[in-house]
């Protein structure tokens, strides 16, 4: 029963974001945004558990507010086009509050400060689904309004900066996760500068590293930092694995993650070449507290002497975790050579 419970909601929740990235109108975006949000709080909420009902009712406050700006932006954009004095700054003002709505309810800065709060009171599963497929459809609606102006050059820098600084004070895997997807989606808004198609590789890279270290820390309960040389002390390989996801997600070369920053790196220099240093810069600080998860997941606390392969058949045979840690750690390589063979 419970199952069947998990899976109506699920598709229920596909069907919201489908709804707003097939509609021809703001009210039916605006109506798939209703319905992927009704169908994702019984998602979070779990029973004996007050910390997740915390999150589903602060979850739904944030994006009902954010869904109330949407609806009105939209109602006075649709009654200004009917008036006969049209201003430049009124219409101008529109777009960057119905864009502000937007944000808000992607957790971009400065309109973050709901997004840690929230995941740190869900598991890892839902986490998964904020952090990457609740992403997809204030994506896609963004992508219809966005104009690069100021307003969105400071979301862009104020977005890279917190969840690069952020982070740093963090003990929480899930809110340091939260963080680095704020400087993720900095660069994702950056994508948009060039075209919409470097946003979807940009996204589907993200999600694809996101998904791949979110499946061992779930498999083996790993919450807070200490857990990470407590928990799998005595498996080094999975261990490997998740600090080489890490540094790909972080956008280590030769790794995966680098791809999609390597394609921005390179059409970002001819257009706006210190917005570029400065997310660079943001970006090593990001992979600052990534190298400390994984010095300190490597180094510390181990009961062996020497360093020996040791696995647990039942904790590591998931041929799941083994292929996506195998294309997140060797993705541009195979990439570079596919290019090269063709």
């Amino acid at each position: 029963m419970f199952i069947i419970y998990k899976l109506v909601f699920i598709s229920t929740l596909c069907l919201g974001t489908i709804i707003t990235m097939s509609s021809f109108s703001w009210l039916g975006a605006w109506m798939g945004l209703e319905i992927n949000l009704l169908s994702f709080i019984p998602l979070i909420s779990m029973k004996n558990n007050p910390y997740s009902s915390e999150a589903s009712i602060k979850y739904f406050l944030i994006q009902a507010l954010a869904s109330s700006i949407f609806l009105f932006s939209i109602i006075m954009i649709i009654s200004k086009s009917k008036m006969i004095n049209e201003l430049f700054f009124f219409d101008k003002m529109l777009f960057m509050l119905l864009n502000s709505a937007i944000l808000l309810k992607l957790g971009a800065a400065p309109f973050h400060f709901w997004f840690p709060e929230i995941i740190e009171g869900m598991n890892w599963m839902n986490s998964m689904i904020l952090m990457t497929w609740q992403k997809i459809a204030p994506m896609v609606i963004l992508s219809y309004s966005i104009k690069f102006n100021q307003f969105i050059l400071i979301i862009i820098i104020l977005s890279t900066l917190i969840g690069s600084i952020g982070g740093l004070n963090q003990i929480s895997l899930r809110k340091i996760l939260a963080y680095s997807s704020i400087n993720h989606i900095g660069w994702m808004l950056s994508t948009f500068i060039v075209n919409e198609m470097m946003w979807i590789m940009y996204f589907m890279i993200y999600s694809f590293l996101s998904i791949s270290i979110i499946s061992i820390l779930n498999k083996f309960n790993i919450y807070l930092l200490k857990q990470m040389f407590l928990m799998i002390s005595k498996n080094y390989l999975i261990k490997f694995f998740l600090v080489l996801n890490l540094l790909s997600l972080g956008g280590l070369p030769p790794f995966l993650g680098f791809f999609p920053k390597w394609m921005v790196i390179q059409n970002l220099s001819l257009n706006n070449f210190l917005l570029l240093m400065f997310m660079i810069m943001m970006t090593l600080i990001t992979l600052f507290f990534y190298l400390r998860i994984a010095y300190s997941s490597i180094m510390i606390s181990n009961n062996e002497m020497n360093f020996t392969m040791i696995m647990d058949k039942n904790n590591f045979n998931n041929m799941f975790i083994n292929l996506t840690s195998f294309l997140s750690i060797n993705g541009l390589i195979l990439y570079t050579i596919l290019i090269n063979f063709y």
